[in-house]
């Protein structure tokens, strides 16, 4: 059964940095993983992705500020938020396309205050 457990997320202040980590039970990190966030009254929207290879895709909102990385020793992905606005309150969701089929973990919360 594949599970993933969030973690990280919290309260920061504008300008401010977090580390989300994405732990990875009955399949591995190595798969094609991702973040996606819904914040307050948006739809949910695309952050970033890595792929086999270390491919790695970033969303508009997500360049140049935040990076996508695994470490495969820990089953584990990572995403380090950088230089935060309240733009970017959300649910905070990772995935795994496994087999083919895509699992989401249940999310974490990011708030940022201004």
């Amino acid at each position: 059964q594949v599970q993933l457990v969030e973690s990280g997320g919290g309260l920061v202040q504008a300008g401010g940095s977090l580390r989300l980590s994405c732990q990875v039970f009955g399949s591995t990190s190595r798969n094609t993983m991702g973040w996606h966030r819904q914040g307050p009254e948006k739809e949910r929207e695309f952050v970033a992705s890595i792929k086999t290879g270390d491919r790695r895709n970033y969303g508009d909102s997500a360049l140049g500020r935040f990076t996508i990385s695994r470490d495969n020793d820990k089953n584990t992905l990572y995403l380090q938020l950088n230089d935060l606005t309240p733009d970017d309150t959300a649910i905070y969701y990772c995935y795994i396309i496994h087999d083919g089929e895509n699992y989401w973990g249940q999310g974490t919360q990011v708030t940022v205050s201004s």
